[in-house]
């Protein structure tokens, strides 16, 4: 072959050879970039609410990791309905992450005879963020002074009591309540926490479940009576708390939590990319110090652990539904 041939053929093939590594490099590249813009982080419930708290702590620590903007989209309302078809009809680029709860993410599933979205099947699990035990909050012109004066009013007014959710995992929270204390009271509807704290702070309502996060302030204010904590043990930040059982209701607990998920259409790259992110922030040690500053235990499984956590919750509150009895929405 003729000298200036054998090089042009030269050439060529380290041209060919070339675009195919490009080619098989590309992916990683993109994954090596991202985020490469604003991440948005969308809520379902209003400010106030611990998915709210969650979403701006992990928002503010992910910028610093990142060097990109985060910032954070409440859109309460209609059960999470509006949030979640935010999320889904975003472009799934893994810029748009919805930061969930056990209401949008396993309560609705049970409690929905049909469902706009499948909280397992349209979304990607990236990591649990936290837990926090329920409240009981009641208006401080209640008539009644404890847990015991409330139930005892209730079952002697069947139908008159009512209680405020501003999802519907507090509404199933209610709904327990009725079942496990044999009362009748009856669910008001709102758009998110801070709406039904209002409710009950105002005598709107008699009484709430509700995050510590979001009602643990208002009680040391004066705002609302904080009756008992729905979990094993008291919590730190409200040591005077009696438990459930403490208080004359033994066994009862219910928890709220949080967790960031994408649609199930995100490329794996940056499905993994933000997994892992966001896992390594849930297990730093000043995360874990925030939700005990603020009452809430932390969570810190990666993607794996959160799908095994949320199936988990469905099957339990579907229970809970068939149990009390509760009519499908």
């Amino acid at each position: 072959m003729p000298l200036k041939t054998r090089r042009s053929a030269l050439r060529t093939l380290a041209a060919a050879n070339l675009l195919a590594l490009s080619a098989v490099g590309a992916p990683f590249a993109h994954a090596d970039s991202f985020p490469s813009k604003t991440i948005k982080f969308v809520v379902p419930f209003g400010p106030g609410s611990g998915t709210d708290t969650s979403a701006r702590y992990f928002a503010k620590k992910l910028q610093d990791l990142t060097g990109q903007a985060v910032v954070v989209e409440n859109k309460p309302g209609a059960n999470g309905f509006m949030a979640v078809k935010q999320v889904l009809s975003a472009p799934a680029d893994g810029y748009t992450v919805f930061i969930g709860s056990n209401s949008t993410l396993a309560v609705n599933a049970a409690l929905f005879k049909q469902l706009p979205y499948d909280p397992v099947a349209d979304f990607s699990p990236l990591t649990m963020m936290m837990r926090s035990p329920a409240m009981l909050a009641v208006a401080p012109s209640a008539p009644y002074q404890d847990l015991k004066g409330l139930l005892a009013y209730a079952k002697a007014n069947p139908g008159k009591v009512n209680f405020g959710a501003g999802s519907a995992g507090y509404q199933l929270m209610g709904e327990l309540l009725n079942d496990v204390a044999k009362v009748q009271t009856v669910h008001v509807p709102f758009k998110g926490a801070g709406e039904t704290t209002t409710a009950v702070a105002s005598g709107t309502v008699d009484f709430t479940f509700a995050e510590v996060t979001a009602v643990q302030e208002l009680a040391k204010g004066g705002r609302v009576k904080v009756f008992a904590v729905a979990s094993d043990k008291r919590v730190g930040t409200s040591p005077d708390v009696p438990t459930f059982t403490e208080a004359g209701l033994p066994g009862f607990e219910a928890y709220t939590w949080v967790g960031a998920m994408v649609s199930a259409k995100t490329p794996a790259a940056e499905t993994a990319k933000l997994a892992e992110l966001l896992t390594q922030i849930s297990r730093m040690d000043e995360t874990r110090a925030f939700y005990e500053r603020i009452g809430a235990i932390p969570m810190t499984g990666g993607p794996q652990q959160m799908r095994e956590f949320q199936k988990n919750e469905i099957a339990l509150w579907k229970r809970i539904v068939v149990q009390a009895k509760v009519p499908l929405q």
